[in-house]
């Protein structure tokens, strides 16, 4: 079962007073790489949080954040007036030297900055991490229940698209014959134009057999059907393997690439392109997988 490394995870917990909310992001990368966004107070469990991340995400981008809300409102924080006060004089000496007016809500831009808000920096409570870490659990269950869900439809899309590949790879069967027989015929042709007379008969067998034999195009059909059976298989695998389908995925457009330089047929060329579309649909998501 493939999983997407696309995610998202959501979980709140409520302690003494605070309601605290970790949210977990994913996108798609080579390696894990997390970001993290926490509190001061938290900043001491930083690297642990990293640990708990690795051990429950594979691979991905990952953004973490902690957002802790008060909810007894008599615990606010206090105004710094003096950080106010200079970013108002900051705010009013770029707004003089541009010749810009002042904003009419400068107040209310000044507010949302950072260090306006006065707040006490306490010890971390281990009952109030224990809670956080517990939440950070739920958070990560949730994101990969997201992956999976999000798996099964990019499992959807690859089948529908393999299923095609296929449907047209059967197509080309139609047209050997007669893209064998053109070639005779035109070969043929080109050398009745040929003022010097006749020409050697078995000479022109044995060429034509060589020609013919560099535009065959069974080994390419075959291996290109081994691949979506692989690719197939692969994905219908317990464990997700994106970097495997990803190399499946390069072989298979080789074989076609190949079957495109061989086809030297208006209609086979037609498939080729088909395919090939199909082929780049799948390869914009691969990337995706897990």
């Amino acid at each position: 079962m493939i999983q997407s490394m696309t995610g998202f995870g959501k979980a709140e917990v409520d302690f003494s007073g605070k309601k605290i909310t970790i949210e977990i992001k994913s996108l798609n990368s080579k390696q894990l790489d997390v970001s993290t966004h926490i509190p001061a107070a938290y900043r001491e469990k930083d690297i642990e949080i990293r640990n708990i991340l690795s051990q429950g995400i594979e691979r991905g981008k990952v953004d973490f954040i902690i957002t802790p809300d008060t909810v007894d409102k008599s615990v606010s924080g206090a105004i710094n007036q003096t950080v106010v006060k200079n970013y108002y004089e900051e705010i009013k000496s770029l707004s003089g030297k541009l010749n810009i007016a002042l904003p009419s809500e400068a107040l209310s831009i000044i507010l949302r900055l950072p260090d306006v808000i006065k707040t006490e920096i306490t010890d971390l409570d281990e009952k109030e991490w224990e809670a956080v870490k517990h939440a950070i659990g739920k958070a990560l269950r949730s994101l990969n229940e997201f992956r999976i869900q999000e798996g099964l439809m990019l499992e959807t899309v690859f089948i529908d698209k393999i299923d095609n590949i296929e449907r047209l790879l059967k197509e080309i069967d139609l047209y050997e014959t007669d893209r064998i027989e053109k070639v005779k015929f035109r070969i043929q042709e080109n050398l009745t134009l040929i003022d010097s007379g006749s020409y050697d008969e078995n000479r022109f067998e044995q060429e034509l057999i060589y020609y013919i034999e560099r535009l065959d195009v069974s080994e390419e059909k075959s291996r290109l059907s081994n691949h979506l059976k692989y690719f197939i298989e692969t994905l219908k695998s317990e464990k997700s393997q994106g970097r495997k389908l990803g190399f499946i995925v390069q072989e298979m457009g080789r074989e076609i690439n190949t079957l495109g330089s061989k086809s030297n047929h208006a209609l086979m060329q037609k498939i080729i392109v088909q395919m090939k579309d199909e082929l780049e649909q799948i390869k914009e998501q691969i990337f995706n997988v897990l």
